[in-house]
């Protein structure tokens, strides 16, 4: 069976905690890449009222059976109650970058 990929997004309230994130992410072999893309701005229900935030967005590159470990530990970091954790399959891509990513994502 062919090794599956996925692009994981998680967003945060500044620069700094997104690379935190990344780097635990990257050096914990969790993730191969970890893009950090911002600020951005959201718009977001919480707690029964619309609210309106700039954040940073952390883009993880991985596979899929680091997911789990991977969104654990971006649990244990975060300083959201509720952290976006969202896992996108990679339909297709390089076979080169997705063989290095595999490579990355097993030490």
């Amino acid at each position: 069976m062919a090794e599956a990929y996925v692009q994981v997004t998680t967003t945060t309230d500044s620069r700094k905690e997104a690379a935190e994130l990344a780097r635990a992410a990257v050096t914990g072999r969790l993730a191969a890449c970890a893009q950090l893309v911002g600020p951005i701005a959201s718009t977001y229900w919480w707690e029964g009222e619309i609210e309106s935030a700039e954040e940073w967005m952390v883009l993880f590159k991985t596979t899929t059976d680091c997911f789990a470990d991977l969104a654990a530990q971006i649990t244990e970091q975060h300083s959201y109650d509720t952290p976006e954790i969202i896992a996108t399959p990679v339909v297709a891509g390089s076979a080169e970058y997705l063989s290095w990513v595999r490579e990355q994502t097993t030490g």
